[in-house]
């Protein structure tokens, strides 16, 4: 379904609070996200129940932000957006519930909307121009990891994915268990521009396929933190190098292999500078960014 005029898209599949009015599917008026960090932190992950009740108290405020940071309301909409998996079913549910009540209410078109989709789909309302298709998408967050060719507009070829944790998951593991807090990514992050990666933490490459596996390395932190200690700055750059050499060499394989003409990185992780790097230095064709506040769920 094209739709052209206004969106309001509302998307509260983990535990961001989210809504953004785009014109015409490329021009972005409004985004307003209401984050759940500092609620979380204190368990070092998200609690799906709390996450899902802080959307209630959470989302008519931000879509009330989102029309308003428009200059629009609600009689300004075309058609109502939303994301309807995956993700928590709690969480999900209330954004859903919100936008056919909104749809229902005004008349208006309702798209349901692919989270894993949608985040290579940020690049889109930055760019003065077209990517290049076909584009491989490298979509790394907090609950997935995968590599997906990009044909056309939704269609999308799945080439891997990760076989356990997400390349988040890992990250927010690894950080609890280096006592660096949450969430994980930033932090592992910070900790490694202060550190040296000279600790030799296993690769899993798993030749003949493009999937992804990290809980070997989660273990293999675990196990080096007990038997041979070491500085957390060390380690979160030592660990944070395992995933982003990873993470680089399979995209830049997957996209000579299948004639990709660009790379595209989405999802949280793909804020992560060292990944940023190391893609970068690692494709054989263009490799493109959204803006660190569009590669997190919003």
């Amino acid at each position: 379904m094209k739709v052209l005029g206004k969106v309001l898209g509302i998307e509260t599949s983990c535990d961001e609070t989210a809504a953004a009015v785009v014109a015409d599917g490329r021009h972005l008026l409004s985004n307003a996200v209401a984050s759940q960090v500092s609620l979380h932190a204190r368990y070092g992950g998200v609690v799906p129940e709390v996450a899902s009740r802080q959307h209630l108290l959470a989302i008519v405020p931000i879509v009330e932000r989102a029309l308003s940071g428009a200059g629009a309301t609600l009689k300004d909409v075309d058609a109502i957006a939303v994301t309807m998996g995956p993700g928590l079913p709690g969480s999900l549910l209330v954004g859903l519930n919100l936008a056919k009540a909104l749809a229902l209410s005004r008349g208006l078109p309702l798209v349901g909307v692919n989270h894993l989709e949608a985040h290579p789909y940020a690049l889109w309302v930055e760019s003065g121009g077209e990517p290049p298709l076909p584009l491989l998408c490298l979509l790394v967050s907090g609950g997935h990891t995968e590599l997906a060719l990009m044909h056309g507009h939704g269609r999308f070829q799945s080439l891997g994915r990760t076989r356990d944790d997400a390349a988040g998951e890992a990250f927010d593991k690894a950080a609890r268990l280096l006592g660096l807090g949450y969430p994980g990514g930033p932090a592992i992050d910070r900790a490694s521009r202060r550190g040296q990666p000279h600790h030799p933490l296993p690769r899993a490459w798993l030749p003949g396929s493009h999937d992804f596996s990290f809980s070997g390395l989660k273990t293999a932190l675990w196990r080096y933190v007990r038997q041979e200690g070491g500085h957390p700055d060390d380690l979160a750059a030592s660990f944070q190098e395992a995933v982003v050499e990873v993470l680089a060499g399979k995209a830049a394989r997957a996209a000579a292999q299948h004639g990709a003409r660009a790379i595209l990185v989405a999802g949280g992780v793909a804020a992560n500078r060292r990944l940023r790097q190391a893609v970068a230095a690692a494709s054989p064709v263009p490799v493109l960014f959204p803006s660190p506040a569009l590669c997190t769920d919003n």
